[in-house]
């Protein structure tokens, strides 16, 4: 059945998922507060600044007027950066004419208040207009989705009945979905994820190799699951697409903003350089403040988010902040796996 639905953010993932719905038949309003973009897309079907190139489909409408966006819609996928969330769901609650499932697509934590995009979602909008929130992650480029290149995401909710609802909503032969309830773990994992590869980015700008890429990708997954599993996470979440599949695409990718932003890093420019240079928001950064306040809230050792932490926030030279991870206390490879596991035995069994 052909549905509207609002896409909140005409950035490449807006745009790129856009595109997905417009595929399967639905009428799509893209909303943005750039009026250029908005006059782009309705007119040339084009967002040359996020996906040069690519031939929008004309189911797609542009709109600066995010009522007019909302107007009969029950479905509302927010794809705008973390540090916009609050802004852009409060002022959905202003203008919703029906009660509205949202389907957050964005990856983060928000630091201090350390909630994830869920849970902050739930705190701005009242429960007679919130019928459900949905998270769809997993590994994907915009640049490939938007080019139908085979792509596999994961949504979660929890309700299954909302996660099967968006699962079929996207569902193409291009663009496949699957369901996972463990909403904590799915979020986890697509938000730090970001963390690991700003890691890689930086070593291969520093110019060491496959070996120590190879080696914060694993490491990397191991920190990544004894947060997530003191939060709450299924531990075998992170083995799947919002896991390890998540972590691999964005630490190998030159499509990866926190790769390319790390790699910079990597090379000796600073920070502020680096944003400056990216023209969009690279997640890694505010979640890297994120997960190194989660570390001390739940005592959990991460110490390549720490490295990171000290070279973002404490201007500690890279080479030198990953020498130290090199030098640390000798382990046993197992321990980790052991006491995740162990924390989580039944629901693992």
């Amino acid at each position: 059945m052909t549905k509207k639905i609002a896409v909140l953010g005409a950035g490449s993932w807006g745009t790129a998922l856009a595109l997905v719905l417009a595929d399967n038949r639905h009428n799509v309003f893209l909303w943005t507060e750039n009026e250029e973009r908005v006059n782009e897309i309705n007119m040339t079907h084009m967002n040359s600044r996020y996906l040069p190139n690519i031939k929008l489909p004309e189911n797609i409408t542009s709109t600066i007027s995010l009522e007019e966006a909302l107007v009969d819609v029950d479905i509302v996928v927010l794809a705008v950066p973390t540090k916009a969330i609050r802004e852009v769901v409060a002022e959905v609650v202003t203008v919703a004419t029906t009660p509205v499932t949202i389907v957050h697509v964005s990856k983060g934590i928000e630091p201090d208040s350390l909630l994830r995009i869920s849970e902050m979602i739930e705190q701005e909008i009242p429960a007679n207009v919130l019928r459900n929130v949905v998270v769809l992650s997993g590994p994907s480029h915009a640049e490939e989705v938007s080019l139908r290149h085979p792509t596999t995401v994961t949504v979660s909710s929890k309700s299954p009945e909302a996660a099967g609802e968006i699962q079929d909503l996207f569902m193409n032969q291009h663009f496949r979905v699957y369901t996972n309830p463990d909403i904590i773990g799915v979020e986890i994992g697509g938000a730090l994820k970001n963390i690991i590869a700003l890691a890689a980015g930086i070593s291969d700008g520093i110019g060491y190799g496959d070996n120590a890429k190879a080696a914060l990708i694993t490491r990397g997954l191991a920190e990544i699951a004894r947060l997530g599993t003191k939060m709450g996470a299924n531990p075998l979440t992170f083995s799947g697409l919002a896991g390890i599949g998540d972590l691999i695409v964005t630490c190998t990718s030159v499509h990866s903003r926190n790769w390319r932003a790390g790699n910079m890093l990597g090379k000796g420019q600073k920070l502020a350089e680096v944003l400056g240079n990216m023209g969009m928001v690279v997640e890694g950064v505010r979640t890297t403040e994120a997960a190194h306040q989660l570390s001390a809230k739940y005592d959990v050792q991460m110490p390549i988010t720490n490295a990171l932490y000290n070279i973002l926030f404490k201007q500690q030279d890279p080479k030198k902040a990953v020498d130290e991870l090199m030098a640390r206390v000798k382990k046993h490879e197992l321990e980790d796996l052991i006491n995740v596991l162990g924390a989580k035995q039944d629901e693992v069994l």
